[in-house]
Order: structure tokens, then C-alpha cells, then sequence
């Protein structure tokens, strides 16, 4: 029987020191890989597996003190509205306890200024009621004068006419204020 023979075409060798040749370079290449190239594959490859498995450590070791500091930025951000909120109540008691102390200034300054008030309101009628007792007793005097056609110049005696004239004016208007309240 005969082995059929597979047309190779142009990569049929035409001799026989061709296929030699090539298979020696085919050797010669596969021992230049494997003992230069493949190590130097096999060297990237380990670094940059650790460099990645570094990272990847260096990440979780990162993310957990990015974790820590979260906890330590919420503890302080808690501290710091606990703070706050003590401050806000300070103030507002602060606040509060001003507000009653201009309360009680201004109750005092009120009192005060209605005291000054009546005083100088008494000083006035004081003062209105005798420059009232003097024109009236001096018109009430000549008045009379001419009534009785004598000069009452006595000012002792015209004193004590115009202080009974008053009494009996004021007692007079008393009883009629009394008289109108009961009516």
C-alpha cells in the first residue's frame, strides 16, 4: 500500500538540509525562550502579581483607616453639635436672664419717673395753690372792699377772710361731689 503524500505546496522543503536546518533553529529557538524569555515572563509576572496583591493590601489597609477616621470624624461631628447645643442653651438662658433684668431696669426706671411725676405734680398744685389763694384772696378782698365800701388792708385780717372763703368753697364742693355719687 502506498501512504498517500500531502501536496505541501511552496512550504515542501526541496532538500533535505532545509528541514534539518530548520528543525535545529526550532530547537536553538525553543531553548532561547525557555531559559531567557520565559524567566523573564515568569519575573514580570510575579511582580506584578505582588504589586496587585500589594495594592490590593494597601487598599483594605487604606479603606480601614478611611473607615477609623469616619468614625472619628462622626465622634467629633456628635462632640460638635453637643457643643452647639450647650452653646444655644447658654445663650438663650443668657438671653432670658437679660431680658429679666432690662425688664426689672425699666420697672424700676417706670417707677422711678412716675415717683418724680407725682412729686413735681404735688410740687406744681402746691405752688398753683398758693398763687391761687393770693389773686383770689386779693380779688376777694377788694371785692368785699367795695361792697362794704371800707378798705380791708389788713392783711392778717384779709388772710383769714380769703383761708375761710376756701375752707367753706372746698367743703361746699364736697358735699355736692358726695350728693352726685349717690344719685
Amino acid at each position: 500500500m502506498m501512504v498517500p503524500m500531502i501536496d505541501l505546496g511552496p512550504l515542501l522543503p526541496h532538500h533535505l538540509s532545509e528541514l534539518i536546518m530548520g528543525v535545529l533553529l526550532m530547537i536553538v529557538l525553543y531553548i532561547v525562550i525557555r531559559w531567557k524569555v520565559t524567566p523573564a515572563f515568569e519575573k514580570m509576572y510575579d511582580e506584578r502579581r505582588e504589586a496587585i496583591e500589594g495594592g490590593m493590601e494597601r487598599a483594605e489597609k487604606a479603606q480601614a483607616e478611611a473607615e477609623a477616621a469616619l468614625q472619628r470624624y462622626e465622634a467629633q461631628l456628635a462632640d460638635a453639635r453637643a457643643e452647639a447645643a450647650s452653646i444655644r442653651e447658654d445663650a438663650k438662658n443668657q438671653g432670658a436672664q437679660i431680658l429679666s433684668e432690662m425688664r426689672e431696669q425699666a420697672n424700676a426706671e417706670s417707677a422711678r419717673l412716675v415717683a418724680n411725676a407725682k412729686a413735681q405734680i404735688e410740687a406744681e398744685r402746691t405752688k398753683v395753690l398758693g398763687q391761687l389763694r393770693t389773686e383770689v384772696g386779693g380779688m376777694a378782698t377788694t371785692l368785699a372792699g367795695r361792697i362794704v365800701g371800707e378798705s380791708l388792708d389788713d392783711d392778717e385780717r384779709a388772710r383769714r377772710t380769703v383761708d375761710r372763703f376756701i375752707a367753706d368753697l372746698e367743703t361746699h364742693s364736697s358735699t355736692e361731689s358726695a350728693g352726685a355719687g349717690r344719685s
